[in-house]
């Protein structure tokens, strides 16, 4: 369980220092990404983007193990 925090810990420091250039790949825009756009209203629901980084994360997850 120690393991498991430290790289989770590990893997968000990463993906913090990372966010600016992750942005400009296009994560969190992608087809399938559902926004909905009203007067003093925005809805963002990144549902393409989240399937993707939990694929990832499971892959790697899956290495780790090995």
């Amino acid at each position: 369980m120690q393991r498991s925090l430290i790289i989770l810990g590990a893997l968000l420091l990463l993906l913090g220092i990372l966010w600016p250039w992750l942005g400009r790949l296009g994560l969190g825009r992608l087809p399938g990404d559902i926004l909905i756009e009203r007067d003093g209203f925005r809805f963002y629901l990144p549902l393409t983007s989240s399937i993707l980084v939990s694929l990832v994360l499971s892959l790697l997850f899956w290495l780790l193990r090995r």
